[in-house]
């Protein structure tokens, strides 16, 4: 169990105060920043009680802090639950991708540590980060809609853990209909502050951020099946909070438009596209992570590759959503985080 001197982990959230009191598991990554800033400005929530292994020196209103790691023998996800109106389940681990039997623990058994805390601790409320990654393979010329299947790319271990949580939630309702479950299924998530934490997770040291930008780069790869979305983070954000106040259940599509492929790409980085075969990429993605010079797999580059496109009319009618920035421009705010090395205070998000 992960302990910090300032926020002890066995102290239940706070029952002071109106409004609808949130837990938030992993608060203090990419989705989690944004998902606590949208709740702590939402006159209807009361209190948000933010969940992370470390305990961030960032201080957004109507919010504390418990450290806590959901981990099989972590902290006590019952205590910490008792009181809530709804927990917002975002931790995830996406490293060492050489020994996924450690994110196994982490993503599979503690997400089933705190959908069962949920249960045990009587909050009525589910909202779930799964993923595009949970889906099969699918369409790159039109999009799905959420009931495409979730069986996801059995080869990475991402799309593996995201789509046998969805089967771990399919019994769950059926055990729990009291429970009102929402599975978010967002595209690739993108901020500014995220930059350097992404670097960390998919490039490493690799890659110069400080060149990435339009004019230095001469051709953009043109690969089959390189069609994919984008989201930012705090649009994201914007659908979890929605799904916290509506009485709505089941899974929703989150993406913005226009589809990011390598023309749309080339535009972006004012280079020219360069079509190619997906093998010698693969090729050298493989030989650079077998080397840890990379730490994303190769197996995740099978799968994006794999990704089907999605439909959000859902979530457009259900929780009155849309994104208020398009995916270029989710892609382009990272891109400037990137050259400036930004993030924020957590630890990981934290900036380099």
């Amino acid at each position: 169990m992960t302990s910090d001197h300032r926020s002890p982990t066995d102290q239940p959230a706070s029952p002071d105060g109106d409004g609808t009191r949130v837990v938030v598991v992993g608060a203090t990554g990419n989705v989690g920043t944004s998902v606590v800033r949208a709740l702590a400005e939402d006159p209807a929530v009361g209190s948000v009680l933010g969940l992370a292994r470390r305990v961030p020196d960032w201080r957004p209103p109507k919010t504390e802090w418990r450290a806590a790691d959901i981990e099989p023998g972590g902290a006590d996800l019952v205590r910490l639950f008792t009181g809530a109106d709804a927990v917002i389940h975002l931790a995830w681990k996406f490293q060492p991708t050489h020994h996924p039997a450690q994110t196994w623990r982490t993503n599979v058994l503690g997400g089933i540590r705190v959908f069962d805390a949920v249960a045990a601790a009587g909050v009525p409320v589910l909202v779930y980060a799964s993923s595009v990654g949970a889906y099969s393979p699918g369409p790159k010329d039109r999009a799905v809609d959420e009931s495409w299947p979730t069986h996801g790319w059995p080869q990475a271990a991402y799309t593996r853990e995201k789509s046998y949580l969805e089967r771990v939630l399919d019994a769950y309702e059926h055990a729990h209909p009291g429970i009102r479950v929402v599975r978010m299924r967002p595209a690739f998530l993108f901020k500014r502050e995220s930059a350097s934490e992404q670097r960390r997770i998919f490039a490493g040291r690799l890659l110069p951020g400080r060149l990435v930008r339009p004019g230095l780069i001469p051709a953009v790869p043109d690969l089959p099946g390189l069609r994919f979305q984008a989201l930012h983070t705090d649009d994201a954000a914007a659908a979890y909070r929605a799904a916290v106040a509506r009485p709505v259940r089941g899974a929703f599509n989150l993406a913005a438009e226009p589809p990011l492929d390598g023309a749309v790409l080339a535009g972006v980085f004012d280079a020219r596209p360069l079509p190619m075969p997906a093998g010698p990429v693969r090729a050298a993605l493989s030989a650079a992570w077998r080397l840890r010079l990379v730490p994303a797999s190769p197996d995740l580059f099978d799968a994006v590759l794999r990704l089907p496109l999605l439909d959000c009319s859902r979530a457009r009618e259900e929780l009155g959503w849309t994104p208020r920035r398009t995916s270029v421009e989710a892609f382009e705010e990272f891109l400037s985080g990137l050259r400036a090395g930004a993030g924020m205070d957590t630890a990981p998000l934290a900036a380099g």
